[in-house]
């Protein structure tokens, strides 16, 4: 049996494999528990800012500009000028750090792909660890996929888009590797291992002397934004290159950190590529932040769209405050992906996309989000065709006009009508993501749209509130109240219609009614949790390391006694650990594929 090189002071739990351990080398891993010694400080004390935040925001209050950083929004300074290897971003595709995807991202015709650590993936150890993997494949030009079934080879294109990466938020562990007898920070294990592998190669074959480049999500102020900032610098100053060198784009996507733009971008002035309008995240952290206020209930999570005056305001401050600081403003998210057995529908979708960007477009944004390579080409003809031949906006598109949103206007209430079958949606998609992010998929193409954790999050916190408040139902010409007993029964029936879609094998091999009891249990929860993922992250963790614990044990008893693994065999009272040791013994990653009552019935044996 093989065991990681760590330094002192850092342990692996996941499982050993030869690739994983050229990503988990001891110099790496030093670098990683680097990082989190000196910045795990910062991190506790901004995690602990928010949980005040929330108090306040509970009591009564809601977020709004700060007094004290006033200084910094009236005065004209500039962030350091956006590498020309990144000008042009006018459509950029996100998705996992899977192989597949990952090169299909790359050739799909995008000018940046988002490989994305965090809501569009399942962060267990084998996710993470292969994710690595790929990317430092991408980085060298090296990566290449054999998909068997179709007996076909996907490599990269001679032209590619711009690799960015996005690691987790603050707030989420890495249980898998443990620092100091504590859970790894999970953004500086993401950031730490892909900037040490690949800093130099991005640098001299990617970004024309610049880079990695980096998407940086669910911040809610600039004091968190230091920190990246901070985390950059070190970096740089370890790798030996020019200050300024690492580049991110951060996500607006909390409704208080729409009130730190300006700040944000000065503490990563050196360090930015700008903001992006992160629209899925934004609507769930507005009814977050808003969760003690009962008159604050949203309409159908579909009736809030970029028309709704709260959304409109956000997106043009956004525009106002990157092209007055001189970097991009991304615009948001297009979910929607072919329909492939109905053109009609199809292309009424893609119509609706169309209208969107060039919403988007002559808003003044410099570029925008695809979740499907579908959707690049017709994307990237609306911008192309309204940028005057330029590769950004920049210097074109002022918005002084923006100057004028107040308060008000970014935390003005939405407008429209609530629903049974609003309800029965939010149930359904809710249930449904997080069967798939439980088996390890955390982007799920369901009813012609792309969830990842952001919507799902809308769908739960949308149900919780709710439920909380009894909100009625007025846009079915029925009013009818929200009950804890209402929602029992809106479980049950979209259980009972998401097993006869997706079929009675598919639902059986699933964990269909696991996540059923878990999303019910999260919205009627007295206390709202505040992430999904943080909450079901302990299932990952505790459904594989049952597993090591067991190995453990039977890797000890082995070596006691030294009985080989074939004398473990012959005893029927082993078998099942036999099964599992032997697998780990040769290194075959079957860990996950053992379900709930396997892992129930081993246990008794130890």
């Amino acid at each position: 049996m093989s065991f990681y090189d760590v330094p002192d002071g850092v342990e692996i739990r996941g499982r050993y494999d030869h690739q994983f351990a050229q990503i988990l080398t001891r110099d790496a891993l030093q670098f990683v528990a680097g990082l989190q010694r000196e910045f795990r400080g910062q991190v506790r004390f901004a995690l602990e800012c928010r949980r005040e935040a929330k108090k306040r925001y509970n009591s009564g209050g809601s977020p709004g500009f700060d007094p004290a950083t006033r200084f910094i929004r009236e005065s004209n300074w500039k962030c350091a000028t956006v590498p020309p290897a990144v000008a042009d971003r006018s459509v950029e595709i996100t998705g996992p750090v899977e192989r597949k995807m990952i090169i299909n991202a790359l050739n799909s015709g995008a000018k940046v792909f988002m490989a994305d650590f965090e809501d569009a993936l399942s962060p267990s150890w084998e996710n993470l660890m292969k994710g690595h993997v790929n990317l430092r494949d991408a980085v060298n030009q090296t990566i290449t996929f054999h998909d068997q079934a179709r007996n076909r080879v996907y490599k990269l294109n001679d032209t590619i888009a711009k690799l960015f990466v996005r690691p987790r938020g603050w707030h989420l562990p890495e249980a898998h590797i443990i620092i100091d007898g504590e859970p790894a920070i999970g953004c500086l294990v993401d950031f730490g291992l892909y900037f040490y592998h690949n800093h130099a190669m991005y640098r001299s074959a990617h970004g024309a002397g610049f880079g990695p480049f980096f998407y940086l999500p669910k911040m809610e102020n600039s004091r968190e934004a230091r920190i990246w900032n901070n985390v950059f610098e070190r970096a740089e100053k370890t790798a030996g290159i020019e200050r300024g060198s690492i580049r991110a784009t951060v996500l607006i996507e909390t409704l208080p950190a729409v009130f730190q733009m300006d700040e944000i971008l000065y503490e990563l002035r050196d360090h930015s590529v700008g903001l992006n309008c992160g629209r899925w995240d934004y609507i769930f952290s507005y009814i977050k932040t808003f969760q003690a206020h009962p008159d604050r209930l949203l309409p159908d999570r579909v009736q809030v769209g970029m028309s709704q005056h709260f959304m409109r305001c956000y997106s043009d401050l956004l525009i106002r405050t990157c092209h007055r600081r001189g970097v991009h403003a991304m615009g948001g998210m297009a979910a929607q992906i072919p329909i492939r057995d109905d053109p009609a529908a199809n292309e009424a979708a893609l119509e609706l996309v169309r209208k969107d960007k060039l919403r988007e477009v002559r808003a003044g944004h410099d570029g925008t989000w695809a979740a499907h390579p579908g959707l690049i080409k017709p994307i990237l003809e609306v911008f192309t065709s309204n940028m005057a031949g330029k590769a950004n906006q920049i210097q074109t598109a002022a918005r002084e006009d923006a100057d004028a949103i107040t308060e008000e206007d970014l935390v003005q209430m939405p407008r429209g009508t609530r629903s049974l079958e609003g309800l029965r949606l939010n149930t359904r998609v809710g249930i449904q993501y997080l069967a798939a992010w439980l088996t390890g998929t955390g982007s799920v193409p369901l009813y012609n749209l792309m969830e990842d954790a952001a919507t799902a999050e809308i769908s739960r916190v949308q149900n919780w509130q709710w439920i909380k408040y009894g909100a009625v139902l007025n846009g079915d010409g029925v009013k009818i109240r929200v009950t804890p007993e209402l929602f029992a029964k809106v479980v049950e029936e979209e259980i009972e219609r998401i097993k006869r879609e997706v079929g009675l094998e598919k639902f059986t091999r699933g964990r269909y009614q696991e996540a059923g009891k878990i999303f019910a249990k999260q919205c009627t929860t007295p206390e709202l949790d505040d992430f999904l993922t943080l909450d079901a992250y302990n299932l990952i963790v505790l459904y594989i390391n049952t597993y090591m614990i067991i190995i453990t044990k039977v890797y000890i008893i082995h070596k006691i006694n030294k009985i080989c693994v074939e004398s473990l065999a012959r005893d029927p009272q082993y078998c099942e650990i036999h099964k599992i040791f032997r697998c780990w013994y040769l290194n075959i990653s079957l860990l996950q594929s053992y379900n709930k009552t396997k892992d129930k019935e081993t246990s008794t044996l130890i």
